[in-house]
């Protein structure tokens, strides 16, 4: 038996779907009221990192990743009011990706930066700022390292660059080997990667 035109059901599931949209909300405006004292006199947290490893992660976690606020935003054009988002979180991409002593982005990485591109391209025009921070082991000088990460840095951002993602978005930063993955080994091939984050938190 078909369901009459007139039949209260199909509001009934957009009303369900809103009021879940709503407790998601909801319950980040209560964690975020209930940690406000301590957040008061604490500095700000740092971005929860993702370490992609191998895979080629997909589009709609990286959007959610990089720019937690706009669910937010997309939920208050709804109609609905929200207090909090989780923190935006900062992608190690990936563990081994460049050639000792080397800034030639590798295939894998490719694929994967081809996501972020995709993702970046429509923040295009925005006031938004993404990191790109390389990173290097410690198998050379502390001089050499810091050269050979701002390379990797800046390979990185020569590609999304090329891929259609705005110039302006993007900052490139080396810093050596001065913040390793493995730290108890500090020549491990982990150490030699790029992480993409937010420049600035937020809001």
């Amino acid at each position: 038996m078909s369901t009459p035109l007139s039949s209260p059901v199909a509001p009934r599931r957009a009303s369900i779907v809103a009021m879940g949209l709503a407790q998601v909300c909801l319950a980040w405006s209560v964690a975020a009221h209930a940690q406000s004292d301590a957040a008061a006199s604490a500095p700000a947290a740092t971005p929860e990192s993702l370490d992609v490893g191998s895979a080629v992660p997909d589009v709609a976690s990286v959007k959610e990743g990089l720019f937690p606020e706009d669910a937010c935003k997309e939920l208050e054009a709804s109609g609905f009011k929200c207090m909090g988002f989780k923190p935006a979180i900062k992608y190690s991409l990936p563990a081994s990706s460049f050639a000792l002593g080397s800034s030639v982005v590798p295939e894998l990485l490719k694929r994967q930066l081809d996501v972020f591109a995709e993702v970046l391209r429509g923040k295009r025009g925005s006031d938004r700022q993404v990191k790109i921070v390389g990173h290097a082991d410690a198998s050379g000088s502390q001089v050499g390292n810091l050269t050979l990460s701002q390379r990797r840095a800046e390979a990185v951002r020569s590609y999304l660059v090329q891929k259609g993602v705005d110039a302006a978005m993007l900052v490139a930063q080396g810093i050596g080997s001065a913040e390793p993955k493995n730290k108890t080994d500090p020549y491990s091939s982990e150490n030699r990667r790029v992480e993409i984050g937010r420049a600035n938190p937020p809001r």
